[in-house]
């Protein structure tokens, strides 16, 4: 499980960029990735909790969960 901040999220293609707290690295957000979570929408800043999952060397948020851990 991993935390960080919503760096940019696209509203129309569903696409975006999470930095992770940890290390300062990036994970992505596909297309399709708030199904099934509580979210909508995602804003600029926003903390997120969250799994990665590594396919073809990059790194993909899921189970998107709101906060931090521990709360």
């Amino acid at each position: 499980m991993a935390q960080g901040v919503v760096k940019v999220y696209d509203p129309v293609t569903g696409a975006g960029i999470i930095v992770k707290d940890a290390d300062r690295g990036e994970v992505f957000l596909r297309p399709g990735s708030l199904e099934g979570s509580v979210f909508r929408t995602l804003r600029q800043g926003q903390r997120l909790v969250f799994d990665t999952v590594d396919e073809d060397g990059r790194s993909f948020a899921s189970n998107l969960r709101m906060g931090q851990e521990g709360y």
